[in-house]
């Protein structure tokens, strides 16, 4: 294993042309999903520390709070306008109720156009430089998202089009309509679905990747183990994976990390995402953290070149280990590879 200068690089998702900092923020946890909202004068701070390292790309969404993480967002990255890409989500039916214990989808045409256009107030930009459909919508057909999301490019509000957890067939469909530029699904050492039918899809459109909670939700730093407890509200008390007894049995999976990190003094997280950063040049992790030494952390697997040995050994390692758990309840599983 050996070391690289070089501290921050820069990828283009597919043939896009969207280039963005090798490594991404995933805001959500800022502001949703960890319990208790953070202070948001640090995670303005934090934000703008993530600019001053260097990162460009930074994840949003709608529904995150709802509505606060777009606004923290846009507020703490108002002085960078230009210089950085924010990427942010429509897709949920926000308020309404849920349908077979699954949250409500809302990817109508003309529902499209209101997110943008209250987002694109909260965000304080003209237009967004990236926008994903949450969740695949069943209701409504893909190619009538593409083409709303066509129509907005044209009227010079969103400039790219990505689609989240979804499947093979949607891709192709939204393809065909309107040039994906990237698909943003949950990839890691732990969650490795999308590796048999999406990546290939991906790379054969000129696609890009954009993997969320690479780290596992936080499993794969290896701060957690079995003993673990999680505050009221936050959502991983709810995920299958992280129930005591999963957890207990995927410790193998961060002793392996561990090992291959102590090689040449990398944390379990920096491993786990140098491989990630490895698998494909396409591939634009968005690791989320309220923490600045845990950005610091994160950013410093970019310095981290795993041999193609170690790579293999990784990947076959893991694989013998399995993962124990469902990454989601089944309502929400449901919601994803549609």
């Amino acid at each position: 294993m050996k070391r690289i200068k070089q501290i921050m690089k820069t990828r283009s998702l597919g043939r896009s042309g969207l280039e963005v900092s090798a490594l991404g923020l995933g805001c959500m946890g800022m502001s949703h999903g960890y319990g208790i909202p953070q202070d948001r004068e640090q995670m303005t701070a934090l934000l703008r520390a993530a600019v001053d390292r260097g990162v460009t790309f930074f994840d949003t969404a709608e529904v995150y709070g709802p509505f606060t993480n777009e606004e923290l967002v846009g507020e703490a990255l108002a002085p960078f306008r230009g210089k950085v890409v924010i990427a942010t989500k429509f897709g949920f039916g926000i308020g309404q109720p849920a349908r077979n214990g699954s949250p409500a989808l809302d990817s109508r045409p003309a529902h499209i156009r209101e997110v943008v256009e209250a987002s694109l107030k909260r965000l304080r930009i003209e237009r967004i430089d990236l926008l994903y459909q949450h969740r695949v919508d069943p209701d409504v057909p893909i190619e009538d998202v593409a083409g709303a999301v066509s129509q907005l490019i044209a009227a010079g509000k969103v400039k790219h089009f990505g689609l989240s957890e979804a499947g093979v067939d949607s891709i192709r469909r939204a393809h065909a309509v309107q040039p994906v530029t990237a698909l943003q699904s949950e990839y890691s050492l732990w969650t490795r679905g999308p590796e048999q039918e999406v990546l290939p899809t991906l790379e054969e459109l000129g696609i890009g990747f954009v993997p969320y909670s690479p780290l596992g939700r936080g499993f794969l730093t290896g701060a957690m183990d079995a003993s673990t407890s999680f505050v009221t509200g936050d959502f991983r008390n709810n995920l299958p994976r992280f129930s005591a007894e999963a957890r207990d049995a995927n410790q193998g999976l961060v002793n392996l990390l561990k090992s291959i990190g102590a090689r040449s003094n990398a944390t379990p997280a920096q491993v786990a995402l140098a491989w990630l950063l490895a698998r494909k040049p396409w591939i634009v992790p968005i690791p989320g953290t309220t923490r600045l030494h845990r950005l610091d952390e994160n950013l410093g697997a970019l310095a981290l070149e795993l041999t193609d040995n170690e790579l293999d050994d990784l990947a076959s390692a893991a694989e013998r280990i399995g993962v124990v758990g469902n990454r989601y309840p089944e309502g929400l599983e449901r919601m994803t590879g549609r």
